[in-house]
């Protein structure tokens, strides 16, 4: 998306340290738990951090700001990436039963969730959708969408629980609940965030990978939102570490 809108950045080095960042995440959480998984998501983007000032200092090309740079290529870094590893931490937060994971059945209630609420802003808005929300970031979004958004979440929520109460012991009816209006809040937050994204750089799809769907990001920019809520909900309002 940068590059179709002729914005600079350090996309080979982004995505090197991208693949470092999540490997290293990923395993230090599922070993030794989030402190060490912290510091060292800490200790990557410091060295990147360094590492974009060092190459900038080095770079001879004079044509493009310095500043845009490295603003683009770390928000694309924690856009993408660092949201992203929330939905790894998922597995490990919650406590393992007989030595096994359990964590998956919460990316699973994540994701159900998250499509739900796409689909119900989608069908209500289609059918009865009247009133714009923001039309200036995206035209087609409605308060009617949203409030469908809303109930369609909610009900896969506490069908969820209702349907897997030993792999989602932690929620109970009130917590489903609660979680279904805060996780569609934010995946709607998340779908906008993308919209701003797309208008900032004139494209109408993010990409080419998966057409007919608006690109990969399209898929997983609620996800993006929703992974760090759920897994900061279950942290401090459920007592996983």
């Amino acid at each position: 998306m940068l590059d179709h809108k002729k914005l600079p950045n350090f996309k080979l080095s982004a995505l090197i340290c991208g693949a470092v960042f999540l490997c290293g995440s990923f395993h230090w959480f599922r070993t030794n738990g989030p402190d060490r998984s912290y510091d060292f998501e800490l200790s990557v983007i410091l060295l990147f951090v360094l590492g974009l000032f060092a190459r900038q200092m080095f770079e001879r090309t004079r044509d493009r700001s310095p500043l845009e740079t490295m603003t683009h290529t770390l928000f694309g870094l924690l856009y993408v990436v660092w949201l992203s590893s929330f939905l790894l931490k998922i597995v490990y937060v919650t406590p393992r039963v007989g030595g096994q994971v359990t964590g998956h059945f919460y990316v699973l209630y994540l994701i159900t969730i998250t499509k739900f609420s796409d689909m119900g802003a989608y069908v209500v808005g289609s059918l009865i959708g009247r009133h714009k929300m923001i039309p200036h970031i995206s035209p087609n979004k409605t308060w009617e969408g949203l409030a469908g958004a809303v109930l369609f979440s909610v009900i896969a929520s506490y069908g969820l629980v209702w349907l897997l109460p030993t792999h989602l012991s932690a929620l109970n009816p009130l917590h489903a609940g609660i979680l279904g209006v805060l996780l569609c809040l934010v995946a709607v937050l998340g779908d906008l965030g993308e919209s701003i994204l797309k208008r900032s750089t004139d494209v109408k799809d993010s990409g080419h990978l998966l057409p007919g769907i608006g690109g990969a990001l399209d898929l997983i920019d609620s996800l993006l939102f929703t992974g760090p809520m759920l897994y900061f909900y279950m942290r401090w309002f459920l007592g996983m570490h």
